[in-house]
């Protein structure tokens, strides 16, 4: 059975977990819909750099799964190094002409998104989460939680 975190065990840096989650996870849940509700537009900006349907598709389904993943804190350490991996790629993809002063920015800006993801990946979700409330549970082991005593 897992405990209920209460007033007197929640630590501020859960607190701080779980802004840190809601502020990354927002751009990604953001910027996925906005592609989905503009599907015709995004198909035809994805082909003008050579992406095809089936990519662009699980670029959407990445940001939206995964950014919802990280805001709930379930899954959280997969999907930080998914999304992690997945700014990274973006910044030296599409970001990487440093001439344009704007490029640089964006490019910059992916890296520490992407940082920010591989910190949350090493520092875990914190008691605020599904991942927390999961990891006492009989099928934890089945979705890669550790069992604690």
């Amino acid at each position: 059975m897992t405990t209920i975190p209460t007033a007197s065990t929640i630590r501020p840096a859960d607190f701080m977990l779980l802004a840190g989650r809601l502020l990354l996870a927002l751009i990604f849940v953001h910027e996925g819909s906005t592609l989905a509700f503009h599907f015709g537009g995004t198909i035809k900006a994805m082909a003008q750099s050579g992406i095809g349907l089936p990519l662009t598709v699980a670029v959407i389904a990445l940001q939206i799964g995964a950014g919802f993943a990280v805001a709930i804190g379930l899954l959280t350490r997969l999907s930080a190094v998914g999304l992690g991996l997945f700014c990274m790629a973006t910044a030296m993809l599409f970001h990487a002409n440093f001439s344009i002063q704007n490029e640089l920015l964006h490019f910059e800006k992916d890296l520490a998104i992407a940082g920010g993801m591989f910190v949350l990946a090493a520092a875990g979700a914190g008691s605020l989460s599904c991942d927390y409330r999961l990891r006492k549970t009989p099928v934890s082991g089945l979705l890669g939680y550790r069992r604690f005593p």
